[in-house]
């Protein structure tokens, strides 16, 4: 099918676009400086812009555009990081409304569910408290013209993804290496976590299968920030005793380090699995092994 990417640059993009077109399909992506190949559209989600000459039949569109969450929070990055979420969201919806598209994939997080200490969480869990959570709220309200003129549309409630590459993982490997790492705060919070193969997987899934509205892309074997360290630390070899206090974490990283290191949730992906999607990589020293391999 024609898929139509956006984001297609970052963690999850690099590897989606080639591994869509391995398997037959026709990606154009987005991009926001003027187009300079044949398979990349321009467009500009603040001012509403999207050149659509190139989308005639297009039937899918994937949204991976957001602002990085890894800044410290201050009033202009939350807006950054809410706008370039809900504006882009909003542009796809309406786009693939437009064109008559079949179906509309979000990238989205688990933090829509706030801080749930112990509570199991799934795709019918409420969604909770919390910056994340507000943003993850009207993000996913944005998608609503496509779902009112019938675009299948699936939001996809990311746990942490594991890439040396980027992300928190990426971040804690040179902490690690060094000998210095271990569990974030009591070590206690639950880390919804989930391999970037499988993350890929799941898009290439949702494109062909029938499910939609929010759906968890997290490992059905979450762990704790504690598991996670030993994890990482069995993975290099190293140990992984020192905790990061939590008033440090506060102190260093702000409002963000409490929501996305101190918070946790320990969501399921309950809607991949009865759909019949299988994880290749279902526990966390799987996850590591792979994502330290890559």
């Amino acid at each position: 099918m024609k898929v139509v990417v956006s984001g297609a640059s970052g963690l999850i993009g690099s590897v989606l676009v080639p591994t869509l077109r391995a398997a037959g399909h026709d990606v154009i992506r987005l991009v926001r400086r003027d187009a300079a190949a044949p398979d990349e559209v321009r467009w500009d989600p603040s001012a509403g812009e999207l050149d659509t000459s190139k989308l005639d039949g297009a039937e899918a569109f994937v949204n991976l555009s957001g602002a990085n969450l890894d800044q410290r929070w201050t009033a202009d990055a939350k807006r950054e990081i809410l706008e370039s979420r809900t504006q882009t969201t909003s542009l796809l919806a309406t786009t693939a409304r437009d064109l008559g598209a079949a179906t509309l994939l979000c990238a989205g997080g688990s933090g829509i569910y706030g801080n749930r200490e112990d509570e199991i969480l799934t795709e019918t869990s409420e969604s909770g408290g919390g910056f994340l959570a507000d943003v993850m709220r009207e993000t996913e309200a944005a998608s609503q013209p496509a779902r009112d003129a019938g675009v299948r549309v699936v939001h996809f409630r990311q746990g942490i993804i594991l890439s040396r590459e980027g992300g928190a993982l990426h971040r804690m490997l040179p902490f690690f290496r060094l000998g210095v790492g271990g569990p974030v705060g009591d070590g206690r919070q639950w880390w919804s976590w989930v391999s970037r193969p499988d993350v890929v997987a799941a898009y290439g899934f949702a494109l062909e299968n029938d499910i939609s509205g929010a759906v968890n892309v997290t490992s059905p074997n979450p762990v704790t920030s504690k598991q996670f360290a030993k994890a990482l630390g069995r993975a290099i070899k190293r140990p992984a005793v020192l905790p990061v206090p939590g008033f440090a974490v506060k102190l260093v990283f702000g409002h963000k380090g409490e929501e996305v290191l101190l918070f946790g949730q320990r969501a399921l992906p309950a809607r991949l699995l009865d759909a019949g999607f299988e994880f290749s990589e279902p526990t966390i020293d799987a996850g590591m092994t792979r994502a330290l391999a890559d």
